[in-house]
């Protein structure tokens, strides 16, 4: 094992519990509400549910590796949406910062190789 295997997986454990934790917080604090900000930005509630549900099970699939091109895309899509519905008008600092570095996070997870120590390398190899 060297040491890209053991980044990769602290990268995917720490973005995964980031997703995880923001899917959570959105059901918690009632998940109309955020259907309600959805509608405010000009988007289908119904969005909120989606993007709730994918960074809930998202963030559970990417702390063990599985599916883990998939969800760099979906969070890849989500991260993409938050910056230029919510965020681009507040600008870097204290608006999308955040949302920029999970983005690039994310899109490194469509492209790198499966990492060893996940479940898509022990299922799919």
């Amino acid at each position: 094992m060297n040491k890209n295997e053991i980044a990769k997986v602290i990268l995917r454990v720490v973005i995964g519990f980031t997703f995880f934790l923001h899917g959570l917080d959105k059901f918690q604090s009632g998940i109309s509400n955020i259907a309600d900000y959805f509608a405010s930005l000009g988007l289908p509630g119904f969005f909120a549910y989606g993007v709730a549900t994918i960074e809930l099970v998202g963030g559970i699939g990417l702390i063990l590796g599985l599916g883990t091109r998939i969800l760099g895309l979906l969070f890849t899509a989500i991260m993409l949406g938050a910056i230029f519905t919510a965020k681009l008008s507040l600008g870097f600092l204290n608006g999308y910062e955040l949302d920029v570095a999970l983005l690039a996070i994310s899109v490194y997870f469509i492209l790198a190789d499966k990492s060893v120590l996940s479940l898509d390398h022990k299922l799919f190899n």
